[in-house]
């Protein structure tokens, strides 16, 4: 597995760099803000994990910019900021995982190969194109095309896309999406999957695509 570390407390990033080495990984390490979109660029890791607090160009928008760009990379913050607030913030920018300091190294490291372990066996990733109405899902690169369009999603959003569109006209049970979008996170609320939903909605406005709630059943996808 190769992780980008972005961290810029010397110490910290030394004794994460050594700790995930020794558990087989392939770590590279940044500690500036401004570069870190060009090291994940440049690299594509296969997991980032991402200090909010950063000089040069603060974390949050590290994760806002490199979602813009179209890099889909597992994320999880790891940050002194422990408040709610902070957490939906660096979800809703598009974190997959949020560990605020202090950690067990223990638990970063399962953490981390929990995302990697996700983003193998998304069913995003595999062969043979999906469609629902003028939504198109590229299973060899991951990408939901509107039309000629890129959609601009999450990788949560992306996940949820995923299991609908696997299961076009029948609906898919919030059980379910919650242990595709959110896999062995016990500390995600049940809820948590309401606020996936309610983003993927206001994408989906322009599309003629609907993403509709059966009650009692869950979710379905309707092509207008």
């Amino acid at each position: 597995m190769h992780l980008l570390l972005i961290e810029d407390d010397p110490a910290l990033h030394t004794t994460l760099q050594r700790s995930l080495v020794r558990a087989q990984m392939r770590v590279d390490v940044c500690s500036d803000g401004a570069l870190a979109l060009q090291h994940w660029t440049d690299l594509q890791p296969d997991v980032v994990v991402l200090d909010l607090s950063l000089p040069g160009v603060d974390g949050l928008d590290v994760l806002k910019q490199a979602r813009r760009s179209g890099l889909r990379t597992p994320v999880l913050i790891l940050t002194a900021r422990g408040t709610v607030g902070d957490k939906v913030l660096g979800l809703n920018a598009g974190a997959d995982d949020y560990l605020p300091k202090p950690f067990d190294l223990d638990e970063l490291e399962a953490r981390v190969r929990a995302l990697h372990r996700r983003n193998a066996d998304n069913p995003v990733v595999q062969s043979n194109d999906l469609q629902v109405g003028e939504l198109r899902l590229d299973r060899n690169s991951g990408a939901i095309y509107h039309r000629h369009q890129v959609l601009d999603l999450t990788p949560k959003e992306l996940a949820l896309m995923g299991a609908l569109m696997s299961r076009p006209g029948h609906a898919v049970s919030k059980e379910r999406l919650f242990e595709v979008v959110f896999p062995g996170q016990a500390d995600v609320q049940f809820e948590a999957i309401e606020v996936v939903v309610y983003r993927l909605r206001k994408k989906l406005s322009a599309t003629h695509v609907s993403l509709v709630t059966l009650r009692g059943l869950g979710y379905l996808l309707k092509a207008a």
